[in-house]
């Protein structure tokens, strides 16, 4: 076995430039000339390196030092920050305290200690071992004891029946939710009303919402409100009111005067406008909405009563109650008043009547479907070309498309 191995064992020695045991150099032929050569070469890569393994060093050490530059102006500007809030005690949300726990936890307690100024040490390795045992955390997904509780389809189905329709029972809506399909039992519809705040019908009976009751008067009710608008006149800055009637289903808005003298004597002239038989643009309603402003006088409730519409005055302090003409306030102020210098009444009168047009024919209302309410009669041409259309110096803009 020996005899076998001995000229494998010779051939790897062999193979060696320098001897195994003294680690000098072979006497055989050839081996110290390649053993030479080798060493001259391993100086030569040395020495070509030394330049590079030099500038590695001073790029890393300009690297960590403007890093420490860095962090030294990030904590001194925490400091400041935190002189600023004073003693007062930070509380931070749970994104903010995952966000530290997931950035605290490599650094280290002792580190921790040099660099954390919001918060303690122990307190972030806390927000961390919380976030770790929440991960395996199964109380949510653990079913309690009784019955399981109603899918949230169910409940929600059950919800919206109740709140549309205030005079249905629990067994009146456990009927309806029958013929969907969908079953609950009648102390389990009862629960979850309970949960959710919605009183039993025969409470539920005795209101309804302001949107329902407007929207069962639909073209029997409109609503009147005034904005004020500064105009730049001669002698100064002036307020102007503006007095408007909106019907609530069309949204088609009336302006029904424009005066910086507002008295009883106005307002009873825009009363008699108003509910003129041939133009008025109250003639077809049969209720205003107002709010409690003092301008709408005893007269003018008594001029519109003449003509059979009802004032209908909104609680104190509740625009939400006529928001139609809150949001017309508001579109005409952002889009077009707020943008331009009134100079004079009749300026304010031209600018006003352009953004009533554009209302009407022009612009889109998302709360009617995202359309046009009153939009002019329109070109059959569905690849002519793009025609833009402006208002007020191009502050009001609308786009159609013209007949090739």
């Amino acid at each position: 076995m020996l005899e076998t191995l001995r000229p494998a064992v010779r051939e790897s020695v062999s193979a060696y430039p320098f001897c195994p045991e003294t680690r000098s150099p072979r006497c055989c032929s050839g081996s110290r000339t390649t053993f030479t050569r080798a060493r001259a070469g391993y100086r030569w890569a040395a020495m070509s390196s030394a330049p590079l393994h030099f500038l590695i060093l001073l790029m890393a050490s300009w690297v960590r030092r403007h890093q420490g530059e860095a962090i030294e102006y990030l904590r001194a500007e925490n400091r400041v920050l935190r002189a600023r809030l004073g003693p007062k005690r930070l509380r931070f949300t749970d994104a903010e305290r995952r966000l530290l726990a997931e950035k605290g936890k490599p650094l280290g307690r002792r580190l921790l200690a040099e660099m954390a100024s919001l918060a303690t040490p122990e307190t972030i390795l806390r927000w961390y071992r919380s976030k770790v045992a929440a991960k395996y955390d199964g109380t949510a997904s653990r079913r309690g004891p009784g019955r399981p509780r109603s899918q949230g389809d169910k409940v929600l189905q059950l919800l919206s029946m109740a709140r549309e329709n205030p005079s249905w029972g629990y067994t009146r809506l456990r009927g309806a939710l029958k013929n969907l399909g969908l079953k609950l039992g009648r102390s389990t519809i009862q629960r979850i009303l309970k949960e959710h705040g919605i009183e039993p019908a025969p409470v539920r009976g005795r209101t309804m919402p302001w949107k329902t009751f407007l929207k069962a008067h639909w073209g029997a009710i409109a609503a009147a409100d005034f904005f004020s608008v500064q105009v730049l006149t001669i002698g100064g800055l002036v307020r102007y009111l503006v007095l408007f009637v909106i019907d609530l289903k069309t949204r088609r808005v009336h302006i029904a005067g424009i005066t910086h003298r507002a008295d009883g004597a106005w307002m009873a002239q825009v009363a008699r406008n108003l509910t003129d038989a041939a133009a008025g643009p109250l003639e077809s309603f049969g209720y205003l909405i107002v709010d409690r402003d003092p301008l709408y006088t005893l007269q003018f409730e008594d001029l519109l009563a003449s003509a059979r519409v009802v004032l209908l005055r909104l609680p104190p302090q509740s625009p939400n109650l006529n928001a139609y003409a809150e949001r017309f306030v508001r579109s005409i102020k952002q889009e077009c008043l707020r943008h331009i210098v009134p100079l004079g009444e009749r300026h304010l009168r031209k600018a006003v009547r352009e953004f009533v047009e554009h209302y009407h024919a022009e612009r889109n209302h998302q709360g009617l479907g995202n359309v046009i309410p009153f939009p002019a009669p329109a070109s059959s041409e569905i690849r002519g070309r793009i025609h833009r259309h402006e208002r007020l110096g191009g502050l009001l803009k609308f786009y159609d498309r013209m007949a090739a």
